[in-house]
């Protein structure tokens, strides 16, 4: 059992749903203001996409495989909300297993605007326009990271202090960050800059495509596999 799962158990008392919520979760009473937020993961085999919840509105994090816009239902459904809540499509880069139930998702979420880093919008297939984003860009809220390597692209989401949404500039393993995977990396020397851009940001939780999130100092845990490849 992950330690976000035990959070989740302890906090909510909840065991039917089978959802992975952060530990900062929402007030005791389960009701989201404005001012908190919650995310919530959805499983798809071996890749995950996330379910930011800020007030009504949500942001999706990827998309996951094509034909997931089931799965992803189910998530946001059991967090009160509908396709409508979902206003933001943020996806971390190219690949099939992040941009692939895109167009399904887009077909559900009728008032939601997708967005990627410029470099890899070509290579992304849309029903509608792709907004580009990069360093210094904010969505719901949310900091958007540049951080290539992985692909051109690629970009990661930030809650500051809170969350890092590290798409495949970082994958988990036994609730750890590990560096970027080379077998699917473009540019591993590119990538490893963008670890270390990570390493330098406020946040407790990274979460990733790939693998268990790190639960609890996860920005000392990055910066810290920086050093050792540093040595």
């Amino acid at each position: 059992m992950s330690l976000h799962t035990v959070g989740f158990l302890a906090d909510l008392g909840r065991t039917s749903l089978g959802i992975v919520l952060s530990p900062y979760d929402v007030p005791s009473g389960g009701s989201v203001t404005p001012t908190n937020f919650r995310w919530e993961r959805v499983r798809m085999g071996f890749v995950s996409a996330y379910v930011y919840q800020r007030g009504t509105e949500a942001t999706l994090i990827d998309t996951g495989t094509p034909r997931n816009e089931e799965n992803i239902s189910r998530v946001v459904a059991a967090m009160g909300l509908g396709w409508h809540s979902i206003g933001h499509v943020i996806v971390t880069h190219h690949h099939n297993d992040h941009q692939g139930s895109l167009v399904g998702v887009l077909d559900l979420a009728t008032d939601a605007t997708p967005y990627a880093g410029k470099l890899d919008i070509p290579s992304i297939t849309s029903t509608r326009p792709v907004v580009p984003v990069g360093d210094g860009d904010t969505v719901m809220g949310l900091r958007i990271v540049d951080t290539p390597g992985h692909t051109p692209g690629h970009i990661s989401v930030l809650d500051p202090g809170r969350v890092l949404f590290a798409g495949d500039a970082l994958i988990g393993e036994a609730g750890f960050p590990a560096g970027p995977d080379p077998d699917f990396t473009e540019d591993m020397e590119v990538a490893w800059r963008s670890v270390a851009k990570l390493a330098g940001l406020p946040y407790e939780v990274a979460v990733f495509g790939h693998g268990e999130p790190a639960a609890y100092g996860a920005s000392d845990a990055v910066a810290s596999l920086v050093k050792s490849r540093e040595k």
